[in-house]
């Protein structure tokens, strides 16, 4: 029996699937696609899957549509969503849905193998949460409760460090705004609170918060924790 990761590709452009299934064989990964929502469904229904790979834009089933029956019969499978640029709604609400990443068309093999390592090992992370998370010269002891960068112990406020730890759990993984407000303040939090809070994390955490190297922006999407290499 193989050994393996199985990646089923969704994507009704026959050059798309060519192109990831050439890519991502080369990687070691077994392929297997479907050009159709009904197609994708009968994939998963015959054999597992370790992780999918979703077009949004699908003839007979609308990518969202598909992302929300594979959530509710797979809860805990990876989903990493093909998206058009600048399609900002269609990314967010894919992630509100439980996609684990986008990649927009078009990109870089490189960028998504990266996105599928990410998702992957976060899969793995769920199993039980890490208590000591580092990147480069941060680090956040979950157990603890307490961050440094480098030798420095760096004091964060109630929410600074809900909001941390809620990165940290889901790192690489980008988080949209409204799951943000909804984790920390609630549904009916100002979006203005993300905002402040974030420009104050980075001023404690980042080298730079200018330029940050910790927490990323998602433009027009969310925020990302860089995972550790």
């Amino acid at each position: 029996m193989s050994t393996r990761l199985r990646i089923l590709v969704i994507d009704d452009e026959p050059p798309i699937r060519k192109l990831l299934r050439m890519g991502l064989s080369s990687q070691g990964y077994e392929v297997a696609e479907a050009g159709t929502g009904r197609a994708a469904r009968q994939a998963l229904a015959q054999a597992a899957v370790d992780l999918v790979i979703l077009d949004l834009g699908l003839p007979d089933i609308g990518g969202h549509d598909l992302l929300r029956l594979i959530r509710e019969g797979f809860p805990s499978l990876p989903v990493i969503v093909l998206s058009s640029r600048g399609d900002e709604t269609g990314k967010v609400e894919a992630l509100d849905l439980g996609a684990d990443d986008y990649v927009t068309k078009p990109f870089g093999m490189n960028e998504l193998l990266a996105r599928m390592r990410t998702a992957l090992r976060h899969q793995l992370a769920q199993q039980g949460e890490r208590p000591v998370f580092r990147v480069e010269d941060l680090t956040v002891d979950l157990v603890r409760r307490l961050v440094r960068v480098g030798d420095r112990e760096v004091k964060l406020s109630p929410k600074e460090y809900d909001m941390l730890r809620l990165l940290v759990q889901h790192a690489g993984k980008v988080l949209t705004h409204a799951f943000l407000l909804r984790e920390i303040w609630g549904a009916v939090a100002d979006p203005q609170y993300l905002r402040v809070y974030v420009r104050q994390l980075r001023q404690k955490i980042e080298p730079d918060p200018e330029r940050p190297r910790y927490i990323l922006t998602e433009t027009g999407v969310g925020y990302r924790l860089r995972a550790p290499d």
